[in-house]
């Protein structure tokens, strides 16, 4: 099994590298090339690494669940630089025959909590805050492929990340133990702004305490340690967030994020199996005591 999902693993890997584009047979594969093409990348080179997660029985039936790292070698004008992607995968073997290969869908919906957050107490003393971007950026680097054991793991992990990463950059925490309140984590329980999605887009777009955002118009205005927030089917509940970690050479950022994890991504989220036409972005850039 393993000489068999290795060679199948080969095979996709050519696609990528390959210079005739009728011989991309995975859809997937093709969009982000065409992603990357849009954005005058060339793919100089890919490597991949497999790691067998789960093997299980049933009769003459073998699921092999698999991972996948990708590491792309990618040229744009005169830079050279560095993209990282995880995928999930799923085989499945009949008497040791290979009949079926296909990712694992991300399901960006498995986040649930408040749809309200409660307003910040205007009587209260604003909890002091200064950011440290590059620390942000340091962890974001350190856990993206990886999960910290200081903290609980989700299966849909990214805002759990997100705020791990606000965290280390010097974000306060309060509102505890109100979990539609501020934005906390103490290990057993946590805020809704802690781990969902939508939640931590609603507390960035209304916080005046501690934690604090201003929202921009254009993603060229972010720098490292902002946050983006995704709403794939532009239906008004945001279900992704990911963190500025670089810049490529036109300006424009690349992101960290978990669940699909990715590291030095492009944004835009295009060659997501998770985008739709309809997507919509929040922009956030982080304020503190010294930019407000």
């Amino acid at each position: 099994m393993r000489r068999i999902l290795m060679e199948r693993l080969q095979e996709r890997l050519y696609q990528y590298v390959g210079r005739q584009r009728a011989m991309v047979k995975d859809p997937r594969i093709l969009n982000r090339i065409e992603s990357f093409a849009k954005r005058n990348i060339e793919i100089a080179n890919v490597k991949a690494w497999a790691n067998i997660v789960e093997i299980e029985q049933n009769g003459q039936d073998t699921m092999v669940e698999y991972s996948v790292r990708y590491s792309f070698f990618l040229k744009q004008k005169d830079q050279f630089y560095i993209e990282e992607q995880q995928e999930s995968r799923r085989a499945i073997f009949q008497n040791d025959k290979l009949v079926d290969d296909q990712e694992i869908i991300v399901d960006f919906h498995q986040e649930t909590g408040s749809e309200e957050i409660v307003a910040d107490d205007v009587r209260s003393n604003r909890v002091p805050f200064i950011y440290d971007r590059m620390k942000a950026v340091q962890y974001a680097e350190r856990w993206w492929d990886s999960r910290n054991p200081r903290y609980q793991s989700f299966k849909d992990n990214c805002t759990n990340y997100i705020s791990q990463c606000l965290r280390a950059g010097g974000a306060p925490m309060w509102g505890n133990p109100t979990r539609a309140k501020g934005f906390w984590y103490t290990g057993s329980t946590w805020s809704y702004s802690w781990a969902v999605a939508n939640s931590l887009k609603l507390y960035l777009s209304n916080s005046k305490t501690g934690l604090r955002a201003r929202r921009v118009s254009n993603v060229t205005e972010l720098e490292l340690g902002d946050i983006i927030c995704y709403d794939f089917e532009g239906d008004g509940r945001y279900n992704h967030n990911t963190i500025v970690t670089g810049r490529d050479e036109n300006g424009m950022p690349f992101v960290n994020a978990n669940t699909y994890d990715s590291r030095k991504r492009y944004w835009a989220y295009e060659d997501s199996s998770a985008y739709t036409p309809n997507i919509k972005y929040t922009f956030f850039h982080i304020i503190d005591d010294r930019t407000d």
